[in-house]
């Protein structure tokens, strides 16, 4: 069986069937060649307001629904994500340019999500409180009714899947908007498997589509919870916009990631970490090693096995064969990494690899004796950038790292762990890999950074899930009525 050739994508996906939509069509554009792949139906606000009707028509009876329906639901789902794997990775490969390696770690990554959301089907959810009252009080957590979601091209299955699965497994409906440059392989991919995993219909709504339809998504008096994954910009919008209406909004934004290299790390295997910190998908993860840190006796070596490792890495179409990095995802992205490597090297920096494009392959870049305050050092690169500045003292590495607006993840390379988890004490972030590049997420664990990061550790884990998708009921019960002067 084929998952996806069935359906036409100019359809929006209703929970309840496919429905020509208000908004259009787009191209669905692969990066590599500017082929076209087909075209996807595009959401305005009148679509996003009938999808939440529906939801919450159909949410109520699913969260009545025994945990184990439920979690049926989504085992089968994590077994359809590995079945059309192969088949949900070409998308990923040619609408997404993610190299074969990448692509797989993504249907990986989709299958346990839904694996662990059926496990969170069944986890505890409540605990019996102490009352002076003879009765029964206890906080019971509930779902919160219709989840928003809206998700980015970058990783766009496992960043939309890891709201998607934990929420409708406790007992929500879900209206996903993908970023329409992934409409595909991040939101037609997922509605697809869900349908023949059996999930009822109404539940599940996939509406790719622009400002418009976000706009909309988070302003539905329907929508109480919004996930977004996205740029910080696009994160103080939506949550301004949240606390206004008094809704909540997990955001997981941008990260300009520290790897601090101390002098007794392996060089050899820093710099294999190192270059897949900043290189992997072409650096266009909000985890991507933004800051390379390194001691500086051993900082002029490093950078030129850096550079001499960039030089070698292949870059082309990830559908042609082994390359190490597919395209940027379109010009703009591209125009944005060249402006900022070529201010950084007009602030001072050295090029000791890279800085050079054809189309939107985007060469691996290492900058080096650049200020801290050169833009690609400070700033949010999205790209295949490795800027290096040297540091004399533990205590300089952490007041280097901590300099940033960003708090997401954290790399410490040493030949002392016990050395290196006392270093990250000193460093607010999110997430902290000792003896590990910056790039890493797992279903089990809690996922979020600090600052302009985002707002804390929203996703992942069962506790962080059900906090995320629930809310807390405080409920009594007595035997009978209780007396009152009046």
């Amino acid at each position: 069986m084929t998952l996806m050739d069935a359906k036409t994508w100019t359809g929006l996906v209703y929970g309840d069937g496919w429905t020509t939509p208000h908004g259009g069509d787009a191209a669905v554009v692969e990066p590599a060649t500017g082929a076209e792949l087909g075209r996807v139906g595009v959401a305005d606000a009148r679509d996003v307001a009938a999808a939440a009707v529906l939801a919450v028509r159909a949410q109520r009876e699913w969260a009545a629904t025994s945990f184990e329906e439920r979690a049926a639901v989504l085992r089968r789902a994590g077994l359809l994500f590995e079945e059309h794997e192969q088949e949900i990775q070409d998308w990923l490969v040619r609408e997404a340019g993610s190299v074969r390696a990448k692509a797989g770690v993504e249907t990986h990554i989709a299958a346990q999500e839904c694996y662990e959301a059926a496990a969170l089907a069944s986890q505890p959810l409540g605990e019996i409180l102490p009352t002076a009252k003879k009765r029964l009080s206890m906080a019971r957590r509930v779902p919160v009714g219709v989840v928003g979601v809206i998700s980015p091209f970058n990783f766009p299955l496992i960043l939309a899947i890891r709201s998607v699965a934990p929420a409708l497994a406790l007992g929500n409906a879900v209206i996903l908007k993908p970023d329409p440059r992934t409409a595909v392989s991040g939101g037609f991919s997922i509605a697809r498997v869900f349908e023949e995993a059996g999930l009822p219909r109404g539940l599940l709504h996939v509406l790719p589509g622009g400002v418009e339809a976000g706009q909309a998504l988070v302003g539905d008096p329907l929508v109480p919870v919004i996930s977004f994954t996205g740029s910080t910009s696009a994160g103080r919008g939506i949550g301004e916009a949240c606390g206004r209406l008094l809704k909540r909004a997990h955001l997981e934004l941008g990260g300009n990631s520290a790897l601090i290299v101390l002098e007794d790390a392996d060089l050899d295997r820093a710099v294999s970490a190192a270059a897949w910190g900043s290189f992997l998908h072409q650096g266009q993860i909000c985890m991507t090693t933004g800051r390379h840190l390194v001691h500086s006796s051993i900082a002029e070596e490093y950078v030129a096995r850096l550079a001499e490792k960039a030089e070698r890495l292949t870059v082309g179409d990830p559908a042609g064969g082994r390359v190490a990095l597919g395209p940027l995802i379109d010009a703009g992205q591209r125009d944005k990494v060249h402006a900022l490597v070529t201010g950084s090297v007009e602030a001072g920096a050295r090029l000791a690899a890279g800085g050079t494009y054809e189309d939107l392959f985007y060469r691996p870049t290492v900058l080096a004796d650049l200020p801290v305050g050169a833009p690609a050092f400070a700033q949010e690169v999205f790209g295949p950038v490795a800027p290096v500045v040297p540091f004399s003292t533990a205590e300089e590495a952490a007041a280097l790292a901590s300099d940033s607006e960003y708090g997401l993840s954290l790399g410490i390379l040493t030949g002392d762990a016990m050395r290196g988890l006392a270093l990250a004490d000193l460093i607010p972030t999110g997430i902290v890999h000792v003896n590990d590049q910056t790039v890493d997420d797992e279903a089990v664990a809690p996922f979020g950074g600090l600052g302009a990061s985002g707002t804390g550790s929203r996703f992942g884990g069962a506790r962080a899930n059900v906090e995320a998708f629930t809310e807390t009921r405080w409920v009594t019960v007595q035997g009978e009525i209780a007396g009152y002067p009046f």
